[in-house]
């Protein structure tokens, strides 16, 4: 397989933590002292064969981060897109580029940057029948997340009917049709789609030989496609902005899911990290903290001389990172994009984005 990681993401969600120039994807956030990025660089090693088989695609004004931090990627294995226009043109433009130096034939799978995965063993299990799966069918197999909650957060996936069983023969995966991906539900829905058994979240992840989604781009999205095949990544700019799910994945007929089990999370605000670290404490502390009364708190700083002092707190995200701090209940961080839009407005704040 040639795995390429897409980060180009800005990870606004985590702000301030995660700026403009120290995205998401650069950041440690799970205890380890590996950046997202380089934990994703470092599960997919294995099955790229080394570095001169792993590939990334990402934004110009993070061209330099991402050599910074995976120093032994081949440089022409690294794709700078001119202007982010959504991971359907990122997914074009790598697969013309990977068809064009190994053939149509080739496997690739696409990552998020920004995912964390505690079983990479069962990862790569799993990958391994999702290639199997598409190079059996022809397809474009995808990962479905098993759900542990109804989220709705999360775009989803409905299987239809099986297809077979692929990958080791002890413990093999079953594989089937998708029916259909949805976006992202209401509460009420997303309760409904846990109870039928049949829906998983998308995670972002697509494995197919190369010419299969090229195939696919030409029937439905020609115009992201032909002016990348005519002109390359130069006509970026006038490129639609669309998502991979919009442009091709809701509409082919050769979409295919394995269902997986193994522990996943997209990392999307701070409450990922409540999840991952909260391990029965009353507060997850990631900064020196003295609290009283204060109970369900997440506090974050990236000094870690600092001192936060809360007082009959609860269910409160608190973060410091240089000039700016940030409060918000949990159930509000979602709406951190729309502060920052005010932000954005403001000519004297835009150095904090």
């Amino acid at each position: 397989m040639i795995p390429v990681i897409l980060a180009g993401g800005k990870g606004e969600r985590f702000w301030p933590l995660s700026r403009k120039q120290r995205p998401k994807q650069f950041l440690s956030l799970d205890g380890s002292g590996k950046s997202l990025l380089q934990a994703t660089a470092d599960r997919l090693l294995d099955l790229a064969g080394g570095w001169q088989g792993l590939w990334v695609i990402t934004a110009s004004h993070l061209e330099n981060g991402v050599q910074e931090q995976l120093p032994q990627l081949p440089t022409e294995n690294l794709l700078v897109e001119i202007e982010g226009r959504d991971t359907a043109p990122a997914v074009a433009w790598a697969t013309l580029e990977i068809a064009r130096r190994h053939g149509e034939d080739a496997m690739i799978g696409f990552f998020p940057a920004d995912a964390w995965i505690d079983d990479e063993a069962a990862f790569r299990e799993t990958l391994a029948a999702a290639s199997e799966l598409a190079k059996t069918e022809g397809a474009i197999a995808t990962l479905g997340i098993a759900p542990t909650y109804p989220s709705t957060g999360y775009g989803y996936i409905e299987q239809g009917e099986k297809v077979g069983l692929y990958g080791a023969e002890a413990q093999p995966f079953p594989g089937y049709k998708v029916s259909r991906f949805t976006e992202k539900p209401d509460l009420a829905t997303a309760e409904q789609f846990l109870t039928t058994g049949r829906f998983s979240w998308n995670g972002g992840m697509f494995i197919f030989p190369a010419g299969v989604m090229l195939a696919e781009l030409r029937a439905y999205a020609p115009e992201i496609l032909l002016p990348l095949e005519e002109q390359g990544a130069a006509c970026y700019p006038k490129l639609p902005k669309l998502s991979i799910d919009y442009a091709v994945m809701e509409k082919t007929q050769k979409a295919y899911v394995l269902p997986v089990s193994f522990g996943w999370d997209d990392l999307g605000d701070w409450n990922a990290i409540d999840r991952l670290l909260k391990d029965g404490k009353p507060n997850v502390e990631l900064a020196q903290h003295i609290g009283l009364d204060t109970q369900g708190a997440l506090l974050y700083s990236s000094d870690e001389e600092d001192l936060i002092v809360t007082i009959g707190l609860e269910d409160t995200v608190i973060v410091r990172d240089g000039k700016v701090t940030l409060i918000v209940k949990k159930d509000r961080t979602q709406d951190i994009k729309q502060v920052l839009k005010q932000i954005q407005a403001n000519p004297k704040l835009t150095d904090l984005l």
